[in-house]
């Protein structure tokens, strides 16, 4: 863990990005609070924690105690997404949605005026190194047109297959934050991507 922020620390990135799964909602099973705490005690940098699990009810305390800043669950997965949302935030933290590939913006809309990170999956959730979905593009972009017709503050969060090969596709969704896994802690010089991402988007990677 503490090479991987040291390399996430020296690269310039602004946020980290921690995925929890469950291995009910995604196949994999990672880790829990206690990791995120465990990073929180090692880190000024803001912990977007990213809950990939069925009933994001019963874990949303655990990981609000840990430490996370922003806290990003799937509104299938809850019973009650936008009384979750309110929790977060009179938790004091800020509460964000993902949505997967095959979940319509119609499914979220009505959700989007109580959170501030809306997270596009780019790839099916539970697997790193895939390649991106176009389609999920099209979806963020549509996403974009929501905000801005609604005049509302989230921002707009992508996450799976980005990196500079698919900066070409990415751009036209107009993102507001990058989730880089794989092609961050596989390059040669992470921090030299990082600043080619910035450059490009003018955006937080």
């Amino acid at each position: 863990m503490s090479a991987g922020l040291a390399k996430i620390h020296e690269s310039g990135a602004e946020w980290i990005h921690v995925d929890v799964m469950d291995g009910h909602f995604v196949p994999p099973l990672t880790f829990g609070a206690k990791m995120v705490a465990d990073i929180r005690k090692r880190t000024k940098l803001p912990l977007d924690v990213h809950l990939m699990v069925d009933n994001p009810e019963a874990q949303v305390q655990e990981f609000l105690d840990a430490g996370a800043d922003f806290l990003t669950f799937h509104p299938e997965t809850a019973n009650h997404p936008h009384r979750l949302a309110q929790r977060i935030r009179e938790a004091g933290a800020r509460p964000g949605i993902s949505l997967i590939p095959s979940t319509s913006l119609s499914q979220v809309e009505e959700l989007l005026p109580f959170v501030d990170l809306a997270l596009v999956m780019t790839v099916d959730p539970g697997y790193g190194g895939q390649a991106l979905l176009p389609f999920c593009l099209d979806k963020a972009a549509r996403l974009a047109g929501l905000k801005d017709a609604a005049n509302l503050g989230f921002m707009i969060s992508l996450d799976g297959g980005i990196g500079l090969s698919s900066l070409g596709e990415v751009v036209r969704a107009r993102p507001d934050v990058l989730v880089v896994g794989s092609a961050f802690f596989s390059a040669p010089d992470p921090a030299s991507l990082v600043s080619d991402l910035k450059r490009a988007f003018g955006t937080m990677a």
